[in-house]
């Protein structure tokens, strides 16, 4: 087998023409690159050089393998940078697992603020519900997932729960229950409600609680996302009970938002596949959403 050190000495006496320049470009004595060089020979299986009056001449044939072995060094040379950037966290690639609500906000400044020192790691977001969450977790189709724990099974995950959230109600600017501090359930009864599809960890809590006080509420539009539950409400469609992180994105010139008694809470949690720990990129990517959270938790969006 050629050994990397042979075919530096080739390339460089090819190259340089003379074994003093290709010693002094490696750092070698002239013997030493000799002793390369003849190895090389040997291994190859056919003639490299034709000796006369003790200079080494370049067959036609070392010419044609000098082209392979200048396309093999810059392959192991990017290979050893690459292996250097993953080491240092400056290359790979993310796959990132989470609810639509975190990926139209605070993830995209995460990913914004990761790229000023990672320019060259890639983050794919992945925005989906609870059990696809679950699902790509469980097979390790992810790096890491933030979702919630609010009726969520984490199996296949080693869970770390990064803040917790208390459910908002929503209502239009002008709806005759904006001068209450708190909004209880009773309040809402027969009110008009925009919502998030039936299936939602959310959602199923809220119906839940609503039917064991016995308060009917009329739904009159379901959407798939946070996001088009919040236009809905500013549009004057009805109240919404959503996640803290939503209003992040609402128009505080449309929208009036109040706690709700009793409360409803669950963790955002981070969930990582059992028996595949974080990457050197991934620790990276994970600490600087964690900075995000946490300015979430300095302006009282979560706790």
């Amino acid at each position: 087998m050629m050994k990397i050190r042979e075919l530096q000495a080739f390339d460089a006496y090819i190259r340089l023409g003379g074994m003093r320049s290709a010693a002094d470009e490696l750092g070698l004595s002239q013997p030493m690159i000799s002793r390369l060089l003849m190895a090389l020979e040997t291994r190859v299986g056919f003639a490299l050089f034709l000796r006369k009056r003790n200079k080494l001449i370049p067959t036609p044939e070392a010419f044609q393998f000098h082209q392979t072995v200048v396309r093999g060094l810059e392959s192991i040379s990017a290979l050893s940078e690459e292996a250097s950037a993953i080491a240092n966290n400056q290359r790979g690639h993310l796959v990132i697992a989470a609810q639509p609500i975190f990926c139209d906000t605070f993830l995209i400044d995460a990913i914004a603020e990761f790229q000023k020192t990672h320019p060259h790691v890639s983050v794919r977001l992945r925005d989906t519900g609870m059990s696809e969450i679950m699902r790509m977790v469980a097979e390790r189709s992810c790096d890491f997932a933030l979702g919630i724990t609010l009726d969520a099974d984490p199996y296949g995950a080693d869970v770390t729960s990064l803040a917790i959230c208390e459910a908002r109600c929503l209502m239009p600017k002008g709806h005759k229950l904006q001068h209450l501090s708190e909004v209880s359930l009773q309040n809402l009864k027969r009110e008009t409600f925009v919502d998030l599809a039936p299936g939602s960890p959310l959602r199923t809590r809220i119906d839940y609680m609503m039917q064991s006080i016995e308060v009917e509420r009329a739904i009159v539009a379901e959407t798939r996302t946070l996001h088009g539950v919040v236009r809905l409400v500013e549009m004057g469609g009805g109240l919404a009970i959503v996640d803290p992180v939503a209003c992040l994105l609402l128009d505080e010139d449309k929208v009036v938002d109040c706690p709700l008694l009793p409360s409803i809470r669950w963790d955002i949690a981070q969930f990582v596949p059992k028996d595949r720990p974080l990457s050197g990129i991934g620790l990276a990517f994970a600490e600087v959403v964690a900075t995000e959270i946490g300015r979430l938790k300095t302006a009282g969006v979560i706790l």
